[in-house]
């Protein structure tokens, strides 16, 4: 889909990391912007900077969890602007330690949020989508850890495999339907975002009261937030190979040379029925 100024991106978690990076980079190309975070202070200054630069955008806040909140923002995207041609479901929460040591609450926050938030926006967004009838684009931010897998990070990982798997079945339906609508899948390895401090958005239904971090997610959050912060790759730097992703019409969006080695490596260990490599976090 080529990008065209006057067309609409509508971006969740687009407060920090890259998520602000889609929308002001969305914003830079003349795109209307819908910005959705949970996080209402970030959001209204990621909608701020763009106004102040020139752009237009409003702030919608979503928790993308919750199926009447997506309902709420395609809304006020189609109130406002009359239309969609990009949504990008970026939104996204990290928990990590010993899989079995993960309760009950650790998993629900995780998966309400990395994967049905991106359901939500499916059953949300798809139906207005085809009903316009004209051209959209849309985007899932799923990982490297959707591809490859790693100790002590279960719940993110088993997320983002089930993110990979939506969005492939997404575009078997859609090309299956001829619509016109196109759909990548964003496979980050490390970003420099705040993706590790992702506990600050944690709602209180899906709160552990009283229960201390145990030493083994303590160890995981701080190596999280010392390799995103030291080595990650800026998000402006990510947002523009979405964008460049989107108007080549390209499914897969990763972020590093090192995803083929993974892959490969991955696929080997497949066909030889071994025990998977760790990925490696670059």
């Amino acid at each position: 889909m080529q990008i065209e100024r006057g067309m609409v991106a509508v971006v969740t978690g687009a407060g920090s990391g890259i998520g602000r990076a889609l929308v002001e980079t969305a914003a830079s190309r003349g795109m209307k912007v819908v910005a959705a975070d949970v996080e209402q202070p970030r959001l209204d200054d990621t909608v701020d900077a763009i106004v102040r630069a020139g752009g237009e955008a409003i702030g919608v806040a979503t928790d993308v969890s919750v199926a009447e909140e997506v309902e709420r923002l395609a809304d006020e995207a189609w109130s406002r602007f009359g239309g969609v041609h990009l949504l990008c479901n970026n939104a996204g929460v990290f928990s990590g330690g010993l899989l079995w040591e993960r309760t009950l609450a650790d998993w629900q926050w995780v998966m309400g949020v990395n994967l049905y938030g991106l359901v939500h926006a499916i059953r949300t967004f798809v139906p207005r989508l085809l009903a316009a009838g004209g051209t959209a684009h849309i985007v899932n931010t799923a990982s490297m850890g959707g591809l490859v897998t790693n100790a002590y990070s279960g719940p993110y990982y088993t997320s983002k495999f089930a993110a990979v798997g939506l969005t492939e079945c997404l575009a078997h339906d859609l090309l299956t339907t001829g619509a016109p609508i196109g759909v990548s899948v964003l496979v980050p390895s490390l970003v420099a975002t705040g993706i590790a401090s992702s506990q600050r958005n944690r709602p209180e239904r899906w709160t552990d009261r009283g229960r201390e971090r145990t030493a083994d997610e303590e160890f995981v959050l701080a190596a999280m937030e010392d390799a995103t912060v030291g080595a990650g790759m800026p998000p402006a730097e990510v947002a523009a190979l979405v964008f460049d992703a989107v108007e080549h019409e390209r499914f897969w969006i990763p972020t590093k040379p090192s995803y083929h080695d993974q892959i490969r490596a991955r696929h080997d260990d497949m066909q030889a029925l071994r025990h998977p490599a760790s990925a490696q976090l670059d």
